[in-house]
């Protein structure tokens, strides 16, 4: 195929307090695989909701190969061939596969719903991109990559030429994420053309053939991706050296302990987890998926009322039955999932950040609204928070901007023990070097820090130890500087053979 599938010209598009696309212009070539990056809130999701008719642009056209068109939603722009697979899945939960699969165009026998035929046409979609889940199943009962083959299927099957994948992995396994890769793979070579949208360097030069960067809500430049290093791209997406964000990790600790964990257990969670957290010190936790990582964590936080062991604040032992009282004694917890436990979607950043301070902030149970918002603009500054309206409803922000309105909170606390789960999940390089920045920041100036992440070369480079858990259970205490990768992979997995520090 030859020609450009997409052509987008002078595309602006305004959201409550940013401006999230300003007079975009670049093309899709037909049946390429062209990576849309940038940084969170770059405005690169926004371009791919836009080509879906999920947003409606304030100006410019948007060309489908060769004819302009206005979509005035989903179904415009399926009936001209354009689909989208979500990050997040927005088929409906309580509706079986088959169903949703043919919801808008359900097969009747004599004017009543023909569910075998359903169950066939279903089935027969599934097949089409190698899926093997159970079309009579609820979709509210699979995994996060079934949901997205299902989106892929009703993209596929419905006609869709053009298919937009909007970070696709971002909460896949390894695993999973290689089954998407092959689909995609077979998706190029009939000739679909796709649009990927993610942050994830190592799979834009696997997947992509060109790239275009998104800076600010501009298009920057579209380069083929033989003729780009990944630190020149980089480069394009913050526009200033990513260098600059990584201040050297100071590896020496106070003296001060000052938490301490023994026998922690929570019946079918984990059980005798022991540990040991200084002054200045970012103790790693590293595990696979279910492990007990982000259990320990709120256990520790107090989400855990059948939590017991014995814990120590600064050599005082202290009961953790709630959150209130966990931040009393100075923890702090950035959670897993943000969306659901860390921002309240519908409120801006000055009622997210001061959430955990109205005490400190009010006065005979009335608020002080000009501290309140001096404190929340400056670290909204500080972050580089997206907008920067402190008012505009966090619902409406990247992911690596939410995570920052997160990261403010407890920064506002100031916490003597802040727990970090997944804090560089789904954000951009720019994002993720900033948040790195932070963690070092906070760590030199005394914060004891517990940081849980899959991202072994993030744990290796920020952590001063690394706790490996497996099954429930610590089955090693390492300093990172003898680790590997291959020394935590085989403690987490445990797989047998030599597993000596150092050894590479």
């Amino acid at each position: 195929m030859t020609g450009a599938a997409v052509r987008f010209e002078g595309i602006t598009k305004r959201f409550p307090g940013s401006l999230a696309l300003d007079g975009v212009s670049l093309e899709v070539a037909a049946g390429a695989c062209h990576a849309l990056c940038g940084e969170n809130g770059a405005g690169k999701s926004t371009l791919g909701r836009i080509l879906a008719g999920v947003h409606v642009p304030d100006s410019g056209t948007v060309f489908v190969e060769g004819k302009a068109m206005h979509f005035d939603g989903v179904r415009d722009a399926q009936a001209a061939g354009v689909a989208m697979v979500h990050q997040e899945p927005t088929l409906c939960h309580n509706l079986s596969v088959a169903e949703n699969l043919v919801l808008g165009d359900l097969p009747r026998r004599r004017g009543w719903l023909d569910r075998d035929a359903m169950v066939a046409r279903a089935e027969s979609m599934m097949k089409e991109v190698g899926g093997s889940v159970d079309v009579r199943r609820t979709l509210g009962d699979l995994s996060v990559a079934q949901h997205q083959l299902v989106q892929i299927a009703a993209a596929v099957c419905g006609g869709a030429r053009v298919i937009v994948f909007d970070e696709p992995t971002s909460s896949l396994s390894q695993g999973e994420a290689e089954h998407l890769f092959e689909l995609i793979e077979r998706l190029k070579a009939r000739g679909i053309t796709c649009i990927y949208v993610s942050h994830r360097m190592p799979e834009i030069y696997r997947l992509c053939d060109t790239v275009s960067v998104l800076r600010d809500g501009h298009h920057v430049a579209t380069r083929a991706l033989g003729d780009v290093t990944v630190d020149d791209l980089v480069q394009l997406m913050i526009g200033r050296p990513l260098a600059e964000y990584f201040p050297p990790h100071a590896m020496t600790t106070g003296t001060e302990q000052v938490l301490e964990v023994s026998g922690l257990s929570s019946p079918g969670k984990f059980s005798d987890v022991s540990l040991t957290v200084q002054q200045g010190e970012v103790l790693g936790f590293s595990g696979l998926v279910g492990s007990g990582r982000s259990e320990v964590a709120a256990a520790l936080f107090g989400l855990d009322g059948r939590a017991s062991g014995r814990v120590r604040v600064r050599g005082k032992e202290v009961r953790l039955t709630h959150p209130r009282e966990a931040i009393r004694l100075g923890f702090g917890l950035v959670p897993e999932d943000r969306k659901r436990q860390g921002i309240v979607p519908g409120e801006g950043s000055r009622r997210n950040i001061a959430l955990s301070i109205l005490d400190r902030l009010s006065r005979l149970t009335w608020v002080r609204r000009r501290e309140e918002s001096a404190l929340v603009r400056d670290l909204v500054t500080r972050l580089r928070v997206k907008p920067a309206d402190t008012e505009a409803p966090v619902a409406g922000f990247s992911g690596g901007n939410q995570q920052k309105v997160v990261l403010g909170r407890w920064l506002a606390v100031r916490p003597r023990i802040l727990i970090l789960d997944e804090p560089t999940r789904g954000v951009d390089v720019g994002a993720k070097a900033e948040i790195h920045g932070l963690i070092a920041e906070l760590a030199a100036a005394g914060t004891a820090i517990i940081l849980i992440s899959s991202e072994l070369p993030e744990l290796l480079r920020l952590s001063h130890r690394i706790l490996v858990l497996r099954e429930g259970r610590v089955v090693g205490d390492v300093l990172a500087a003898d680790a590997t990768q291959d020394l935590l992979l085989r403690m987490m997995s445990g797989v047998e053979g030599r597993a000596v520090i150092g050894e590479s």
